[in-house]
């Protein structure tokens, strides 16, 4: 997801707790069932989201973003697809497309190929380009002549996402070199970031890997991923839940498993209230800095703490659904537009939106969060199904560039298009609908063969 601006609202903390609990309790109330989906409308739909998966994803990028001159992915597009001259190489781009691509080949046996060879591409650039060969640890991003920027400054956010895309890699082509790199930069990772006294880890890192808890002078007091320095984030966290959720499946030592449990009982458990939604900074003994609600990241996270919850081998945890359900719930109730449809970008807890475009990566992870809930209480109520279709409606009219193909990365509140976006770039890329779409369309294929 995009950096998240430092917008303190104090609103959060001044809410009297007897509110939040209403809002809680309203949040999880549900509408009766409507008429239940049949087999054939989940193929349908699952046929529809399949086909924009390979006309507006995955052929955008694959094979066109393979960069020849300079290894690894072409990231700079304008609205129309047409190179953007800039080669600058970022690591959280490398490592999404790296992950996708190896999502692609477990997925789709007549792509395996392929994509196999697409995400060893991306792993080669990771591991040979953007892996510091002195200090060790991944660079955040290098500019066109191969240089780090800002001095070789680096973020637990980015090699989080190196290490999902390695061992994503590792599990769809066994290559060696995948599960090496994905041991190195979670070991690198752990023994210079790992906070041992608060739990978590430290987020922006000196190229010798020891944190950086203030702002190092000059015009920047946040890091890349916009976080006040000395601040931990939800967003660092979250990533880092999912990227430690991946390497377990292809890792599973006691050692991952115990910092998969701390990272996701930090998220449920400290990042996540009542009435559902996610505090977005603490100071580093998890203390919260109030801030707006970011809906998509709200979305994300459901989805994230049921595959980490999973993972640990509870796939039925309780209090883990009922967590990822207030953040759905929450979603729809305060940041789902009701007039034109899609989701707000960010809100305070009680609304009104802050930002009422509508960003792409939220509207996928709204799609992928809905169809979680439909999975598990479409017996109960028919309010996620309904949602869904809601969503998807959105997306297919007014994300979807029915012009150049591929998704619009932000609409206006109403659907309409500002002019002059880049397709592609350093923090807009495929990972978010591409993961959405197969894991969308994989549950409805699930649901209409009666699992």
């Amino acid at each position: 997801m995009r950096s998240i601006a430092f917008i303190p609202l104090l609103v959060l903390l001044l809410l009297p707790p007897l509110f939040l609990a209403t809002l809680a309790e309203s949040s999880t109330a549900q509408p009766g069932l409507g008429p239940a989906p049949s087999k054939a409308e989940y193929r349908r739909l699952a046929d529809a989201m399949e086909a924009n998966l390979q006309a507006h994803v995955l052929s955008k990028w694959f094979p066109a973003a393979l960069g020849a001159a300079h290894g690894g992915f072409y990231q700079n597009y304008r609205e129309d697809w047409t190179p953007d001259p800039r080669e600058n190489r970022s690591l959280v781009y490398q490592s999404r497309l790296t992950w996708l691509a190896a999502a692609v080949a477990k997925r789709y046996p007549a792509k395996a190929k392929a994509y196999k060879g697409y995400s060893l591409h991306g792993l080669e650039f990771l591991d040979s380009r953007l892996w510091d060969t002195q200090h060790g640890g991944l660079y955040w991003s290098l500019d066109g002549n191969g240089a780090p920027l800002r001095g070789g400054e680096k973020h637990a956010y980015g090699i989080a996402f190196a290490l999902y895309a390695a061992a994503a890699c590792s599990q769809a082509t066994k290559d060696a070199r995948a599960l090496s790199l994905a041991k190195r930069a979670y070991t690198w990772l752990d023994d210079h970031a790992h906070d041992k006294e608060h739990g978590g880890y430290y987020e922006a890192l000196a190229p010798d890997g020891s944190p950086i808890l203030t702002a190092p002078g000059g015009a920047a007091q946040s890091d890349f991923i916009g976080t006040r320095y000395g601040l931990k984030s939800m967003n660092a966290h979250i990533h880092l839940l999912e990227a430690l959720t991946g390497l377990y499946g292809v890792w599973p030592t006691p050692t991952v498993r115990g910092r998969l449990q701390e990272v996701f009982g930090l998220v449920r458990d400290r990042i996540a209230v009542a009435p559902g939604f996610l505090h977005l900074y603490f100071t580093q003994d998890w203390r919260p800095v109030p801030d707006h609600d970011s809906f998509g990241h709200d979305l994300e996270t459901a989805y994230l703490l049921v595959e980490a919850s999973t993972a640990l081998g509870r796939p039925e945890d309780t209090g883990t659904w009922r967590i990822a359900r207030q953040l759905v719930d929450h979603a729809l109730q305060v940041g789902e537009d009701k007039d034109y449809g899609g989701f707000y970008d960010s809100g305070s807890v009680t609304g009104p939106p802050l930002m009422t475009d509508k960003i792409w990566w939220t509207q996928a992870e709204g799609l992928n969060a809905l169809a979680l809930m439909h999975r598990r209480y479409g017996k109960e109520t028919s309010r996620y199904w309904e949602a869904l279709l809601r969503q998807w409606q959105f997306i297919k009219t007014h994300q979807v560039d029915a012009n150049h193909g591929g998704w619009h990365p932000t609409v206006h509140r109403d659907g309409t298009v500002p002019p002059g976006r880049a397709k592609s770039d350093e923090w807009t890329e495929c990972y978010h609908q591409g993961r959405a779409l197969l894991t969308v369309s994989a549950a409805l294929r699930a649901l209409a063969s009666g699992k």
